[in-house]
């Protein structure tokens, strides 16, 4: 996905980072449980994420936020925060992208992760049709 390269993230903002790890989080949690092969893909994507050295304690302190903010409002209103941080397309389009990728890390999608794919993409006003390719695309093996 073109979003994914380095040239797109590399200059993303601390505040655009952070909501894309949160939507990480919420993906990989949507099944009530982060699960290892889920948690081992987290951490790949988000060190992948952009050319900043994001690993060790400063991707800790960025889950852990993560989880505070999950725990602190419902879904609905962190999926509203992190869209009015990501106000360009393509930086949703890859929030999504990223859910996706994390919520297929154990090799099935359940249908509460699909609720959340299909949710996530509705808040961040992605339409379904694309959501649909995106999972197609992003899930073939």
């Amino acid at each position: 996905m073109r979003n994914t390269d380095p040239a797109f993230v590399r200059d993303l903002s601390d505040e655009k980072i952070e909501a894309l790890i949160e939507i990480m989080y919420l993906a990989a949690t949507a099944d009530g449980e982060l699960g290892p092969a889920e948690h081992r893909r987290f951490v790949e994507s988000a060190e992948r994420l952009t050319s900043r050295l994001l690993t060790g304690p400063k991707l800790e302190a960025l889950l852990s936020r993560a989880k505070v903010n999950a725990g602190a409002a419902d879904r609905d209103a962190r999926l509203a925060a992190v869209k009015a941080r990501l106000p360009e397309m393509d930086a949703r389009k890859l929030a999504l992208a990223l859910a996706i990728q994390i919520t297929a890390a154990d090799g099935i999608i359940r249908t509460s992760e699909r609720e959340l794919i299909l949710h996530t993409a509705a808040a961040l006003d992605i339409d379904g049709d694309t959501a649909a390719d995106m999972v197609r695309d992003l899930t073939k093996t």
